[in-house]
Formats: C-alpha cells, sequence, structure tokens
C-alpha cells in the first residue's frame, strides 16, 4: 500500500523533528514536506503531491487555522490536522470551520497523532480522548438554550493583519506579503482598534497572544 504523504509545519525545529519521528515510524505514513510556518504550509502544499497537512495552531505569518482555510479553498481534497498545545473548546471549533479534520494536543501526540492521521485519511474526525464528552455536551446546551457558536470577533482579512501587526510587521511589510495597499492596511488597522476598543500596538499585540495567534 502506497504511504499517505504527510506534510508538516511547526515553526519549531524539535517539534517537527519528534512528529516526523512518530509518522515516519509508520508503515503507512510518510512525511514528504516540512514548513516552517503557514505560509510556507500553503506553498508547499500546491507544488508537493501531498495528502495530509498537520499543522501547529500558533506559527509566523499565517496560523494553522488560517493556513488551513486556504488550504480548504485551495486544494478542497487534502485532509488537513490541527496540532497544539491548546486545549480549548474555541479553537476545537474554529478548527472544524477551517476544514479540519481533527484536533491533536501536542502533550499527547506520541498516543493520538498517528490514529488521527488514519482518521483523517478515512475523511472520519478526531477529537483527542477526553474532550468529547466536554464538547458534545457544551455543542448541546448550546442547542438547547438556542445560542449560536462563537462569532468571530474580527475578520479573515483582519486577523491576518492583527497577526502581522503584533509580529513587529509595518504598513508596508504587511501590504507586501498581503498583496494590498499600505493605506488598506492602515484602514484595517484603524477598523481593529475601533473594533476591539485598543488604543495601540501593545494592546494588539496582547490581543494577538490571547487569541493565540503569537506566542508570547
Amino acid at each position: 500500500m502506497t504511504p499517505v504523504r504527510v506534510l508538516l509545519a511547526d515553526d519549531h525545529t524539535l517539534v517537527r523533528r519528534g512528529v516526523r519521528l512518530i509518522l515516519d515510524g509508520e508503515d503507512d505514513l510518510m512525511v514528504v514536506a516540512e514548513a516552517g510556518d503557514g505560509a510556507e504550509a500553503v506553498e508547499l502544499a500546491r507544488a508537493r503531491e501531498v495528502d495530509l497537512a498537520v499543522l501547529d495552531i500558533a506559527m509566523p505569518r499565517m496560523t494553522g487555522l488560517q493556513a488551513a482555510r486556504e488550504l480548504s479553498r485551495r486544494l478542497p481534497g487534502l485532509r488537513i490536522l490541527i496540532l497544539t498545545m491548546y486545549d480549548n473548546e474555541q479553537y476545537f471549533f474554529e478548527a472544524l470551520k477551517a476544514g479540519a479534520s481533527g484536533y491533536v494536543l501536542k502533550s499527547v501526540a506520541d498516543r493520538d497523532l498517528v490514529a488521527a492521521c488514519r482518521s483523517a485519511v478515512r475523511d472520519e474526525p478526531f477529537v483527542y480522548p477526553g474532550a468529547e464528552r466536554a464538547l458534545v455536551r457544551s455543542y448541546l446546551d448550546r442547542l438547547h438554550r438556542g445560542d449560536a457558536l462563537p462569532a468571530r470577533a474580527v475578520t479573515e482579512r483582519e486577523e491576518e493583519i492583527l497577526k502581522l501587526v503584533a509580529e513587529g510587521h509595518t504598513s508596508k511589510e504587511i501590504g507586501e506579503l498581503l498583496f494590498i495597499s499600505t493605506k488598506t492596511v492602515e484602514r484595517h488597522r484603524a477598523n481593529l482598534l475601533a473594533k476591539l476598543g485598543m488604543r495601540d500596538r501593545l494592546e494588539l499585540t496582547r490581543y494577538a497572544i490571547r487569541a493565540g495567534l503569537i506566542e508570547p
């Protein structure tokens, strides 16, 4: 049987090395490409023959969730897993909305990742053990109350700009990265400040850390 071709994206080399050892130790899985951030992951997935993308949630330039959204749009046949240190219900639902098949905690990757990869390839969802009951209970509680899932505080484009601002990029640099004008970047930045009730880059950076867009 031909092994599943895996793209692995994480900005920490040691993490990538450890995850690769886990996956390459299986006969039916083979890491064929590695990326250090979400943008590179998107580029590699489009350039290489890949069946499954395993994406860290917090990476420079483009997060795993942002990359998952982009890959789902461009390569709808590609299976996606989110690998994260965050045991967070909101991230889990955002991962599903972004097109991911599953959500795996780094702390138990040695136990769960291989099973998650195989589930994703079978087009089956994977939820890390221990979270299933809590997630289903929370979802059912919301349905019974008539509540919707939590709305996104910012748009996808605003999230992209927020992340890059928090990483210290200038408006000109952000415009070049996103292929938009500096004026458009400034307008989005002003909208972010107004929408989030913040005053400056420092407060935006703190918000980005809390939202998991960048690491502290």
